[in-house]
């Protein structure tokens, strides 16, 4: 079977591993409608969100969509999108397997490229 193979790829492939787990908190004033809705708006780093619900929703989500930075050697406000392509797959792969571990036996995963 084919692998996609990159010069870090060993570190890399652990590295959802070594993300520490963290507890959400709500802060209060922030929050809007129905709090027993099940629905949140998180704001952090989305590597250490995404570990942070595992517990709650392991196996759990039927249908993911990302919209990751596409690579395309441009700079926007919130992030760098000028990575080399290693660069690229490091920062990718933790979070997909994250979004794996959250994901339902029957859901889907949707990522939008370009």
């Amino acid at each position: 079977m084919p692998t996609l193979r990159w010069l870090t790829r060993d570190d890399d492939v652990r590295a959802a591993d070594k993300v520490p787990y963290r507890l959400l908190e709500e802060v209060e004033g922030l929050g809007y409608g129905d709090r027993d809705a099940g629905n949140m708006l998180i704001q952090g780093d989305n590597l250490e969100a995404l570990k942070a619900l595992l517990p709650y929703y392991a196996g759990q989500v039927k249908c993911i969509y990302i919209d990751p930075p596409y690579n395309t050697g441009s700079a926007f406000e919130h992030y760098d999108d000028n990575l080399e392509h290693s660069q690229w797959l490091a920062m990718m792969w933790p979070r997909l397997e994250l979004l794996r571990e959250l994901l339902a036996e029957d859901g889907s995963i949707w990522v939008s490229i370009d």
